[in-house]
C-alpha cells in the first residue's frame, strides 16, 4: 500500500507500538527515532536550545518537542511542518506549529533569530545548499541555523527514500546526508559561516551564522521536494 511520506508519518506518530523505517534505494533502512521525536527533550536537545536566538523557527518540527520547549523558557517560537498528523500533536501539546513547507510562504520572513534543523531535518528537500538559502532568506542579519547533522567522514549524499510502516509504504522523496565536516560548502554557497561544531550524546551539530546579503543558490543537488516532514538521521541505526 502506497501513500504520501506524510499520511505514513502520521500514522506511525498517532502508533506509541509502531516502527517507522527509511529504506535506501541500496535496500537498506533506517530505524527512525520516534519514541525519541515523541519524548521529553534530552540534554543534548538542550545544549542546542541554550544557543537558539528568538525569535526562533523550527523546520520539520514534528511533534513539537523543541518548540514547547523553546516556548516553557519564554521564547517566541513557531514549528513548520507539512504532515498534518504532527502539527496536531504539536498543537495538543501546547506548541504552536503550522501546516507548512519551509520552501512556501512562511510568516514573518526576515526577523527570525535562529532556525532549527534537528533530528537530521539538514536532509529536507534533499539539498542542503538550497535548503538553507531558503533560511538565509527567513531570518535576519546575523540571524542563525542550528542544524544536527552527520557523524565526521559522512559526505554529502541526496537520494530518494522511502518510509515503511508495516505493509505501508510511502512514494519516494528526495532527502540528504551531510556530515558535519562537509557543511562547509553548502553553508558558505548560501551565506553563512560556520561558527561552531560540537557534538553530544553521540549527535553532531553545527552553529551557522548568516553573512551578507541573502543569496539564491544554485544546487549541487537535484531541485528539493516540497516537503519538511518526517526526519531521517545518518546517525541512527541502519537496519
Amino acid at each position: 500500500m502506497t501513500a504520501s511520506a506524510a499520511e505514513v508519518y502520521g500514522l506511525a506518530l498517532a502508533d506509541e507500538s509502531a516502527t517507522l523505517r527509511a529504506r535506501r534505494p541500496d535496500g537498506s533502512a533506517i530505524r527512525l527515532a520516534l519514541d525519541r521525536w515523541r519524548g521529553p527533550l534530552a540534554a543534548a536537545d538542550e545544549a542546542v536550545l541554550d544557543r537558539a536566538r528568538a525569535p526562533v523557527l523550527d523546520v520539520g518540527c514534528g511533534p513539537g518537542r523543541h518548540v514547547l520547549a523553546l516556548a516553557r523558557r519564554g521564547h517566541l517560537a513557531l514549528g513548520v511542518d507539512i504532515a498534518p498528523a504532527a502539527v496536531r500533536v504539536a498543537r495538543l501539546r501546547g506548541a504552536p506549529a503550522i501546516e507548512a513547507s519551509v520552501f512556501a510562504r512562511i510568516p514573518g520572513a526576515g526577523i527570525w533569530g535562529s532556525a532549527l534543523l534537528l533530528d537530521g531535518n539538514i536532509g529536507i528537500g534533499g539539498a542542503p545548499d538550497l535548503l538553507l538559502a531558503r533560511l538565509r532568506e527567513l531570518l535576519r542579519p546575523g540571524g542563525e541555523v542550528l542544524a544536527e547533522l552527520a557523524p565526521p567522514g559522512v559526505a554529502a549524499t541526496s537520494e530518494q527514500i522511502r518510509l515503511e510502516l508495516g505493509d505501508r509504504r510511502s512514494e519516494p522523496f528526495a532527502w540528504a546526508y551531510i556530515g558535519v565536516e562537509a557543511i562547509d560548502e553548502p553553508a558558505q554557497a548560501a551565506g553563512f559561516a560556520v561558527a561552531e561544531r560540537w557534538h553530544d550524546a553521540r549527535r553532531w551539530f553545527a552553529r551557522l551564522v548568516a553573512e551578507g546579503q541573502p543569496r539564491r543558490a544554485r544546487s549541487a543537488y537535484n531541485t528539493p521536494d516540497a516537503a519538511n516532514s518526517a526526519p531521517v538521521s545518518s546517525s541512527q541505526r541502519a537496519r
